[in-house]
């Protein structure tokens, strides 16, 4: 299943440029690398245009985006890494109370246009 969701980072050149260098080959710690695999999460992009991210996720069947988040929240390692990226992010003026990354909807798909 595919996933999109959307999210904002404070717009300062220098906020965007730490985000980017955190998302490089070798910035995420292991722990969160791991925590992403173990729930079922197959593939995972973050797209970044001005200072909105769009992440794309195809995840297996199993895959519980509430039982990702309870996973994470008992795991110190990822919960420091949200904090220091959280202090980067800001959320959408859409998102719901409490929502970090918010969903995006589907209104087109070519192949359903023959």
């Amino acid at each position: 299943m595919r996933h999109c969701l959307a999210l904002d980072l404070h717009d300062d050149p220098e906020t965007i440029a730490a985000y980017r260098r955190w998302h490089a080959p070798g910035g995420p710690p292991e722990a969160v690398i791991r925590s992403i695999r173990a729930a079922g999460i197959l593939e995972m992009q973050i797209w970044l245009t001005g200072p909105r991210l769009f992440m794309i996720m195809e995840t297996g069947p199993d895959f519980s985006p509430e039982a990702k988040a309870a996973a994470d929240a008992a795991d110190p390692d990822v919960q420091a890494w949200e904090a220091m990226m959280g202090a980067l992010q800001k959320t959408l003026p859409w998102a719901a109370p409490g929502e970090k990354w918010t969903p995006a909807t589907r209104i087109f798909d070519l192949a359903e246009h023959g």
